[in-house]
C-alpha cells in the first residue's frame, strides 16, 4: 500500500513538473559570430580588410579569430587570433582555456600548420611593437606569394604578480600571405593592429604598471627638439639665415631687322604671293616657278620687270591722283 502511495505521489510531482515548464530550446553554448566593429583586436588602418569575425566564450576568458582578407595561392585563411586569458568564472562557457605561457616546441608546431607546403624560417632578430616583444616565421612559396606567422604574449612582469594583481594575459597569432606583398610590407601588419579588448577589473591588468615618466622631463640641460626622437636627436642649427635671393636675367631681345633667328627658334615663314617694295624702293622682280621653262639666254630681270608691281606715291593718294604727274 504504502509502495502504490509512493509511486503515485512521484507520478503527480512529474505531471506538475511537466506542466510548468516552458518547453523551449536551448542551445549550448559555442562559437558564435559577431559584428566585425565588436573585434578585440583590429588591423591597421588601410588593410587587410576583416572578413568575419567568430568568438568563442571560456570559463576563464575569451577568444577570437578575426579572419582578413586574402589574396593568395597557399592553402589556409589569413586571421588574427586573440585570446583573452583571466577572470575565471566571469564568463559563461563550457570549458576553460589552457593557461600556458608560450614555448618553442608549441609555435614550431603552429608555424608549421600556418602555411602547408612554404618552408618557413624563425626570424632570430628581437623586434618589439607597442605591446612588447614579437617574434615572427616568414617564407617565400613555389608561387612566389610571400607568408607570415607572427605570435605575441603581452603579460605583466613576475614583480607586478606578487602585489596580487596584474594576473591577466592576452596571446595575439597572426598568419598572412600575400602575392603580392614582401616580407616587410606584411611584417608591418604586426606593428600596426590594435588591441581594443580589456579586463574588466586592474586585478586582471596584463600590461602590468604603466612607466614612469621619462627623467628628462623638466630637468635643466636637457633640451627637447620637435625632430624624431626629442632630446636624443642632433641638436637644431641656432640662428636664422634667409635663403639667397633668386636673380632672373633678362632675355636676349633681337632687332627688327635682323634675319637670323634665334638658336633653337622655329624658322619663319616663306611669304607668299610677290613682296610690295616701300615707297622709293625700286621694284623687284618676280620669280616664276618654272624656272626651268625661261629660255637660259634671257634675263629673268627683263622678264618680270613687265609684270612688276608700282605702288604709288604717297602724294599721290586721294584727290591727288587725277593730276598729270601722277598718271605717269
Amino acid at each position: 500500500m504504502r509502495l502504490r502511495m509512493t509511486i503515485s505521489l512521484v507520478a503527480v510531482a512529474g505531471m506538475m513538473a511537466g506542466c510548468t515548464s516552458t518547453g523551449g530550446v536551448r542551445q549550448p553554448s559555442g562559437p558564435e559570430t559577431v559584428a566585425p566593429e565588436k573585434a578585440l583586436v583590429l588591423p591597421p588602418p588601410g588593410g587587410p580588410s576583416i572578413v568575419s569575425v567568430v568568438e568563442r566564450k571560456r570559463g576563464n576568458g575569451v577568444e577570437q579569430t578575426v579572419s582578413l582578407f586574402t589574396s593568395s595561392s597557399v592553402p589556409g585563411q589569413n586571421f588574427l587570433k586573440v585570446q583573452f586569458f583571466g577572470a575565471s568564472g566571469a564568463n559563461p562557457g563550457t570549458g576553460n582555456a589552457g593557461f600556458s605561457m608560450i614555448n618553442e616546441s608549441g609555435i614550431a608546431r603552429e608555424v608549421a600548420r600556418s602555411a602547408p607546403g612554404v618552408p618557413m624560417a624563425t626570424s632570430a632578430t628581437f623586434l618589439q611593437n607597442s605591446y612588447g616583444p614579437i617574434g615572427y616565421a616568414s617564407g617565400r612559396s613555389r608561387g612566389g606569394d610571400t607568408c607570415i606567422y607572427a605570435w605575441q604574449q603581452i603579460r605583466s612582469s613576475v614583480n607586478a604578480n606578487t602585489q596580487a594583481r596584474n594576473f591577466g594575459m592576452i596571446q595575439l597569432r597572426l598568419r598572412l600571405c600575400d602575392a603580392n606583398a614582401s616580407e616587410r610590407q606584411l611584417l608591418g601588419i604586426v606593428y600596426g593592429y590594435t588591441i581594443s579588448g580589456t579586463f574588466d577589473g586592474v586585478i586582471w591588468n596584463p600590461y602590468g604598471n604603466p612607466p614612469p615618466a621619462d627623467v628628462a622631463l623638466g630637468r635643466t640641460g636637457a633640451p627637447i627638439y620637435p625632430d624624431q626622437g626629442g632630446y636624443r636627436a642632433s641638436p637644431m642649427p641656432i640662428g636664422y639665415e634667409p635663403a639667397p635671393a633668386i636673380i632672373s636675367r633678362p632675355r636676349a631681345v633681337l632687332p627688327r631687322n635682323a634675319s637670323t633667328p634665334a638658336p633653337g627658334a622655329a624658322p619663319m615663314p616663306a611669304p607668299i604671293g610677290p613682296r610690295v617694295p616701300l615707297p622709293g624702293e625700286a621694284p623687284q622682280a618676280r620669280v616664276m616657278p618654272d624656272a626651268a621653262a625661261a629660255p637660259p639666254e634671257q634675263p629673268v630681270e627683263q622678264s618680270a620687270r613687265a609684270i612688276g608691281v608700282t605702288v604709288p606715291s604717297p602724294d599721290c593718294i586721294g584727290d591727288a591722283a587725277m593730276t598729270a604727274a601722277c598718271r605717269r
